[in-house]
C-alpha cells in the first residue's frame, strides 16, 4: 500500500474527477490517494465516482479554500 497525492487545485468540473480517474488507473488496489482541489463540486463528484467504480472515500477535509478527499483504491 502506497500513499499518493493529486493536485487538482484551480481545476473546474469535470477536471478534478477526470484527473482522479487517470491517477487511480496507475495505482494498485489498497493504495491511497489524497486529492487536493478547490472546486466545491468535487465534494459530490469524486465520492459519487468512487461509489460507481468501487473505491472507498476515507475522509473529506476542508481547509480554507481547499478540499482534501482521501480515497482507497478498490479492485478493478
Amino acid at each position: 500500500m502506497t500513499q499518493h497525492q493529486l493536485d487538482a487545485r484551480r481545476m473546474l468540473c469535470p477536471l478534478p474527477v477526470i484527473r482522479t480517474q487517470q491517477k487511480v488507473e496507475a495505482l494498485t488496489t489498497g493504495d491511497t490517494l489524497a486529492v487536493v482541489c478547490t472546486d466545491p463540486g468535487a465534494l459530490h463528484d469524486i465520492p459519487a465516482w468512487c461509489r460507481v467504480n468501487g473505491h472507498e472515500v476515507l475522509g473529506i477535509q476542508e481547509q480554507d479554500d481547499e478540499i482534501i478527499i482521501s480515497i482507497r483504491v478498490g479492485e478493478e
